[in-house]
């Protein structure tokens, strides 16, 4: 049996006739970046994520990016964040001008360890990014009163997480700024890139609207230099007829994880944990065993789909080494990096499908 890791042409076929309507009728406008569409869609987000404004953007890292340059995030500064992530996590702080600053995680979630954080903070410290790594909120009201105390800003990455909650709060809504990602490989994926960036303030938003477009504030008139970074209508439309469905989605991915973390439960193999307190979206759903890279070679020969994330933390990127990290510095995102593996998760997983992933996981951990 073939199980792919996602299978999104599985997907289109439940939504084709949606689809494929909401992209003709773009086509019929002719109106292909930022107008009606994406206005719609920034509406839908807002309320989606429970905030007051949300402005959307050519991508999850632009959406980074442009946050920390509406906060003044640059030069001299640190921004305090998460080895144990995508690297465009680090790279925004650092094309910002700021200095990314490494803080290992919490074993458990994955997530930036609100304990660690208090002794990374310097007189340059200007902001905290947090990830909602996988689908699930860091540990927000920790974060957030360590950044009050110290006059920091939060900036959630929640590349991953659009959906996910924390204590009935959605991602996005739960710092000063939240980043989105439509990546395709996303719970909400659009057919190529795009962004969102969500927060309460319409000041913030208004800078945000001019900053994605060069810095203006109407045509040729630029009071600062912002970025070329304008969501296209296609995409807008796109993950319009997608949201209607995420919910679903994101509940079918969080049977399938049940499923999973019952049959794993009691043996070699460590499910993901889940907080009291969150609803986990499960972007990824991440098994740990002490010989990944055996088990993915085993589930390979099975023809089960599985994807490493973050073999290597950012603190040991080649482009950081100036920063001065070494091996150990973040014991646990290292071991996270050596002992992680996502399996197959989406929604439309059969159960034929599901039974055979689980199975050859046990097999393996068995041998």
């Amino acid at each position: 049996m073939q199980v792919p890791l996602l299978d999104l042409k599985r997907q289109y076929q439940t939504i084709k006739d949606e689809i494929d309507a909401a992209i003709a009728d773009v086509v019929e406008t002719q109106y292909f970046k930022l107008g009606p569409k994406v206005a719609e869609f920034e509406a839908q987000v807002a309320e989606y994520s429970g905030t007051k404004r949300a402005v959307g953007c050519a991508s999850g890292t632009d959406a980074l990016l442009l946050a920390l340059m509406a906060l003044g995030v640059g030069d001299g500064d640190e921004v305090i964040t998460t080895p144990y992530t995508f690297f465009a996590t680090g790279g925004s702080i650092a094309r910002s001008g700021a200095k990314p600053v490494y803080v290992d995680i919490d074993p458990q979630t994955y997530n930036l360890d609100p304990a660690k954080i208090e002794a990374a903070i310097t007189d340059r410290t200007k902001a905290v990014m947090p990830v909602h790594l996988y689908g699930q909120c860091a540990d927000m009201d920790r974060i957030n009163e360590i950044a009050k105390r110290h006059d920091l800003f939060v900036v959630e990455d929640a590349a991953q997480a659009i959906g996910a909650e924390y204590k009935g709060r959605r991602a996005g809504s739960l710092g000063d700024i939240g980043c989105f990602s439509f990546f395709p490989s996303k719970n909400l994926g659009g057919y190529g890139d795009g962004g969102m960036i969500t927060t309460q303030s319409d000041e913030v938003a208004d800078l945000l609207v001019s900053l994605r477009e060069h810095g203006q504030t109407e045509m040729y008139h630029h009071w600062t230099i912002g970025m070329n970074s304008r969501l296209d209508a296609i995409q807008a439309a796109v993950l319009m007829v997608k949201l209607r469905h995420l919910d679903d989605w994101s509940n079918g991915r969080s049977a399938n994880a049940d499923y999973y973390t019952g049959r794993f439960d009691g043996t070699p193999v460590t499910a993901p944990h889940r907080a009291d307190e969150s609803r986990h979206i499960y972007n990824q759903y991440m098994i740990r065993v002490g010989n990944r890279d055996a088990l993915r070679e085993h589930l390979k020969e099975k023809g089960i789909g599985n994807a490493l994330y973050y073999p290597k933390p950012l603190h040991l990127q080649e482009c950081f080494r100036h920063l001065g990290y070494a091996e150990g510095d973040c014991p646990e995102s290292e071991r996270a990096s050596r002992e992680t593996l996502s399996i197959p998760i989406f929604s439309l997983l059969t159960d034929e499908e599901k039974d055979y992933v689980a199975s050859a996981v046990l097999e393996f951990a068995a041998a």
